[in-house]
């Protein structure tokens, strides 16, 4: 899974942990949260989650984040994510990752068209 920090348009962090091959459909989060979402810059990242892109855990951050999870992750049976650091992960499961960020799985990754 990948925790990437996006600014809503009141300035707040959100949370979004990602299947790894999946990507962010910004307008079904837009959908879902009822404002404007825009992908956050390092600094951005760092001051308000504590950590470095690359790093980013799904929990423990500076500021509380709002979270959404990537209803794909319900498909495995076990989550990697980030630890605080590039090089560091640990594993859980979905139902875990569910409990652990108090987040809710949605529907938000994009989906391209069978060609």
């Amino acid at each position: 899974a990948k925790s990437l920090v996006f600014r809503s348009g009141k300035n707040e962090p959100l949370l979004i942990i990602m299947s790894g091959d999946n990507r962010v459909d910004e307008q079904k989060v837009h959908n879902i949260l009822g404002e404007h979402v825009f992908r956050a810059d390092a600094d951005f990242v760092k001051a308000s989650s504590g950590f470095s892109i690359g790093g980013v855990p799904p929990v423990g951050h500076r500021q509380t984040p709002r979270i959404l999870l990537d209803q794909d992750l319900l498909y495995l049976d076990v989550v990697w994510a980030a630890a605080g650091t590039a090089n560091a992960v640990f594993q859980m499961t979905p139902d875990q990752l569910l409990e652990l960020t108090k987040g809710s799985y949605q529907d938000i990754a994009e989906r391209v068209p069978d060609q």
